[in-house]
């Protein structure tokens, strides 16, 4: 088993939280006489103080535990602190516990806005309310005594004294969801409280093969760079960092060896984007398409530095708008491919359709190769490296979800069949397939990394996933998949805005500062008339109800598809009045400062 060396100082497991009147008092409870963290709810001045304060009649604390600090953010006038109330663990990663945040709590540290202007107090109540939307975030995960931001192999790279640094030195940045919320505890010297957590998706199982037990692990980390919603981050920014970008690592342990496979998804790596409009599927637009092979280089330099060799994977259309990205996509990276770098364009939808997704087999065939060259980590019963990995598979589609996941899932259950040949488990000719137990439980690990994706990015679960859980397409997954869908639809147009604001303002990628103007931006563009805002996002909505509602009965009565169908109808022909109109009433962001 590959252990972490003991850090200089351990992360405190459970915590005690003092609310006082005037102060927050952090306790450590988890055996440790180390000092307390005390927090000002004035000024939010931060100190370690050796004593819980005295308690009276008229200073009487709320006592709660908790189980990690994220971080603090500050913003016009006060200072908010970022706790961790319930947690659950979700298994182990190489031995050791992993813990998903089950819920966190923002604690103000405003009482000097008392002092401010009126128009400084109602800024600040604006931002906190996107705080207290932030507050909701989902698939985060973090460990206390292991770096999950680090692959395996990144892991067993590690040189002596970088595991003796605290985890949050170790972590890497591109995958620290909390990185910007921990500066200010940082410069505080304050280790033992900084909790790294990732966001992302964690899953594992055991299963029999014969007399041997598997262990699977599946592992998704999301990059904080350009992190956000599904229409309002799209593509690359100038340093080439692109949306919904992933990392994937499959862990498999048997017998005393460890294998790790990693692998990628992101945006096509140039500038372009997509605003919606209340159409279902706004056009496209290719942004300063001169900076494109600049961009793309930029980007590929980046994963080759980190990952070794690049196999990127475009599984977009060839025709229509998309046609053109992925046009864009071949022309920019043309130029600079190499050894280390291949491009291929593999049009899911034209050979696979929406059921044939067996056909899959035709691209397993195009990078079997690069796959068997490139490798995967393996160490042996003693802890010793048998093989590494030196390249990467970086696989995507428009949004990267969809068909990504489907592809993805196929690379991954042919890497784990060489595997497990390598380590002698399988015969030549063996396959997941040939065990149903294994088959199906790796199955609903897939299906499950690829709704937690999809749902950070989207809101909605991943469609096509019928086909990853139980190897076929079902009448019952296309419904689903429409329902999604209009999910989709209303998120993007009325909900994703603010939450791309409250991860702008969470990750520092919009840093608030008194000398900047008070007044909040226009909404102008975004709800351009209040007062018909509520009759058409009111039509909308009932029209999507109704177009749910139908497809929840269609299961029992077919004549229902042609109501839900009517009502979706209705639903996108009132969009597209509004939008002839010059009416767009889709909740945009408004932050519109960048941090750098």
């Amino acid at each position: 088993m590959m252990e972490r060396a003991e850090s200089c100082q351990k992360l405190y497991t459970r915590l005690r939280l003092w609310e006082f009147p005037d102060e927050y008092l952090i306790e450590p409870t988890d055996g440790s006489s180390a000092s307390s963290l005390s927090i000002n709810r004035v000024d939010a001045s931060i100190k370690l103080v050796d004593a819980i304060p005295e308690c009276s009649s008229v200073r009487v604390p709320k006592i709660q535990t908790i189980f990690g600090v994220v971080g603090m953010l500050k913003l016009v006038a006060g200072s908010y602190l970022i706790v961790i109330m319930e947690r659950e663990c979700v298994g182990s990663y190489l031995g050791h516990p992993i813990f998903k945040v089950v819920s966190m709590k923002i604690l103000p540290c405003d009482h000097s806005l008392k002092d401010h202007s009126a128009e400084q107090k109602r800024v600040e109540s604006e931002f906190y309310g996107l705080l207290r939307v932030a507050e909701r975030t989902v698939g985060l995960f973090f460990s206390y005594d292991t770096n999950l931001t680090l692959s395996a192999q990144r892991l067993n790279d590690l040189g002596d004294e970088s595991k003796m640094l605290p985890l949050w030195r170790q972590a890497e940045p591109r995958f620290l969801w909390n990185n910007y919320m921990l500066e200010v505890l940082i410069d505080h010297k304050l280790d033992p409280f900084l909790l790294p957590v990732v966001q992302g998706s964690f899953h594992n199982f055991q299963a029999a093969i014969g007399k041997d037990i598997i262990d699977v692990t599946l592992i998704g980390r999301r990059c904080s760079r350009r992190n956000g919603t599904r229409m309002w981050r799209r593509g690359a920014d100038p340093d080439g960092y692109v949306a919904n970008f992933v990392e994937t690592e499959q862990i498999v342990q048997i017998n005393g060896y460890i294998a790790s496979f990693v692998q990628v998804r992101g945006s096509m790596p140039f500038l372009w984007e997509q605003i919606v409009d209340l159409t279902y599927k706004p056009k496209f637009e290719i942004v300063k398409p001169e900076e494109a092979p600049r961009v793309a280089e930029r980007h590929f330099l980046d994963l080759r530095k980190k990952y070794g060799a690049v196999l990127a994977i475009d599984l977009v259309n060839t025709t229509g708008d998309e046609g053109r990205l992925s046009a864009k996509f071949a022309s920019s990276v043309e130029p600079i491919q190499n050894d280390d770098l291949r491009y291929i364009h593999f049009d899911f939808h034209k050979i696979c359709g929406h059921v044939h997704f067996e056909r899959l087999a035709f691209l397993y065939d195009q990078i079997a190769d690069f796959l068997e060259k490139n490798g995967y980590l393996l160490l042996n019963d003693k802890g010793e490296k048998m093989k590494e990995q030196h390249g990467i598979v970086r696989t995507n589609c428009i949004d990267c979800l969809d068909r990504t996941n489907v592809t993805q899932s196929m690379i991954g259950r042919k890497m784990l069949e060489l595997q497990l040949r390598r380590i002698g488990i399988f015969a030549a000719e063996e396959t997941v397939s040939s065990h149903p137990n294994l088959d199906e439980k790796y199955k609903i690990l897939w299906a499950n990394h690829g709704d937690d994706v999809s749902i950070q990015y989207s809101g909605t679960p991943a469609l096509k996933g019928d086909f990853v859980r139980f190897g076929k397409r079902t009448i019952q997954g296309i419904l689903n998949d429409f329902y999604n869908a209009l999910g989709r639809y209303y998120l993007n147009n009325f909900a994703d805005g603010t939450k791309q604001d409250a991860i702008d303002l969470l990750q520092g990628h919009y840093i608030v500062s008194v000398s900047r103007d008070m007044t909040p931006p226009s909404q102008k563009g975004g709800l351009e008339s209040m007062a018909n805002f509520p009759a058409a996002l009111g039509v909308v909505s009932l029209g999507l109800f109704l177009t749910i509602l139908s497809l929840g009965q269609a299961r029992y009565d077919l004549r229902h598809l042609f109501f839900a169908a009517l009502w979706a109808a209705i639903s996108m022909g009132v969009a597209a009045v509004v939008k002839a109109n010059g009416r767009i009433f889709c909740n945009r962001p408004r932050l519109h400062k960048p941090r750098r």
